[in-house]
């Protein structure tokens, strides 16, 4: 067995090849956030730039939405068709929107034709981002061996990551580089166009990918299936209620220490915006760099220990570190890099979790209509929710989530090595 392992080899093209889809998806949704406030005015009208402002930001939320649909019909698709069938098809839908968005004509040039484009492309990416989480992660754990499944898995949250430093790089540097006119009348379109030629890269990898043999032993069963969604809560209830109680803290997790803690450190607590920016460069390549070693330490450890210590951890943690939010780099620092730090023992492996809960012709779809429901009522919140609570509130919100995790965690069963079923 040893030398087995020692002379086996990551296939990472393939690895990145299904993860580069995820990556493409993460830097569409970033670049819309990190843009929104030089292209709201150009596609709503602009007397009103704080409600063309709103409307962009609800468009948005809107598109979190269609996530749970497009996990529930891609990933039937994916178990009907093909993992490899579906990826194509959910980097196509977000390569669409994003040249779409890019490409959109103005207000002032075609009324409200131009807010109701920018929803189709949003709603078509909410689709496509709610297949590809669940399709992707079928595929990777599909194709991983038992005793790797967590390094395999790794790579997909690394994908995010690194699509998240480069969108929030890009406009980082689009920022000092041009004036707010030139942002505002043409250069928010380039990071669209990016994405648009980024969804390309993604296609010509994925076009030779191999269908997994759990699939094509299945693909029969599968298509006998009769209301998947029903029996996923009738045959595999615990399965679901798992799904729903980590993801639930996922979710928060993420939109926490990657999204929602950023203007609220900025607005309520006083901190530098580029002192926020750096920390969450730093927190964000440390994240990065985590994610195959901790995925690794999983196949040794177990996945429930790792994902018992992610939970209590942040139960523990969360509030005190709220704390220390405010205009002083060095607690910035500690606040970004121990929350991304944490988060890393669940990214790692959530490919592998996810998929080991379910059977081979329910798996993407499964993943897809559960995580995304829980996605969008959670992540699709947290911005809100974290500007509308006083003080230190949302912050034991999110203890609450992770002592809820805890609990459903330890009804898990200890996964490592196991075959799919």
């Amino acid at each position: 067995m040893s030398i087995v392992e020692t002379r086996h080899r990551l296939p990472v093209r393939k690895l990145v090849a299904a993860s580069i889809g995820n990556a493409i998806e993460w830097y569409d949704w970033t670049i819309y956030t990190t843009f929104s406030i030089y292209f709201a005015t150009q596609i709503f009208p602009k007397d009103n730039p704080q409600l063309a402002l709103i409307n962009t930001l609800a468009t948005y939320a809107l598109a979190f939405f269609f996530r749970p649909l497009g996990g529930y019909l891609l990933g039937r698709f994916a178990d009907l068709r093909g993992r490899r069938a579906a990826m194509l098809l959910t980097i196509i839908l977000m390569a669409a929107g994003s040249v779409v968005i890019g490409l959109l004509p103005t207000y002032a040039a075609v009324g409200w034709l131009a807010p109701i484009l920018l929803l189709l492309a949003r709603v078509a990416q909410g689709l496509s981002v709610g297949g590809e989480v669940s399709n992707a992660s079928a595929y990777l754990a599909e194709i991983a061996p038992p005793e790797r499944r967590g390094r395999y898995s790794s790579f997909f949250y690394a994908s995010t990551g690194v699509s998240v430093l480069t969108a929030s790089l890009l406009g980082f540097v689009m920022a000092r580089t041009l004036d707010p006119a030139q942002l505002a009348t043409w250069a928010w379109r380039v990071p669209f166009l990016i994405g648009g030629a980024l969804g390309l890269v993604g296609l010509w990898l994925r076009r030779s990918l191999e269908e997994t043999e759990q699939f094509e032993q299945n693909k029969v069963k599968a298509r006998q299936v009769r209301n998947p969604l029903l029996i996923t809560l009738r045959e595999h209830p615990k399965a679901v209620g798992r799904l729903v109680g980590f993801t639930m803290l996922s979710t928060l997790c993420y939109y926490t220490f990657f999204s929602a803690l950023t203007p609220f450190a900025v607005s309520k607590r006083g901190a530098d915006p580029v002192d926020v920016f750096l920390a969450v460069s730093i927190a964000t390549v440390m994240f990065i760099a985590l994610q195959y070693p901790v995925g690794a330490l999983a196949d040794r450890i177990g996945r429930k220990p790792q994902l018992l210590v992610w939970s209590a951890a942040t139960a523990v943690l969360v509030v005190p570190l709220s704390t220390l939010i405010g205009p002083n780099i060095g607690k910035l620092l500690v606040v970004f890099c121990v929350g991304a730090g944490l988060y890393t023992a669940m990214t790692s492996i959530a490919p592998a979790v996810m998929s080991e809960l379910f059977p081979t012709e329910l798996r993407a779809l499964g993943i897809g209509s559960w995580y995304n429901l829980t996605v969008a009522l959670f992540g699709g919140t947290a911005p809100l929710v974290i500007q509308a609570l006083p003080g230190t509130t949302f912050f034991f919100y999110v203890a609450g989530a992770a002592v809820i995790a805890f609990l459903v965690i330890l009804t898990m069963p200890e996964t490592k090595g196991s075959e799919l079923r």
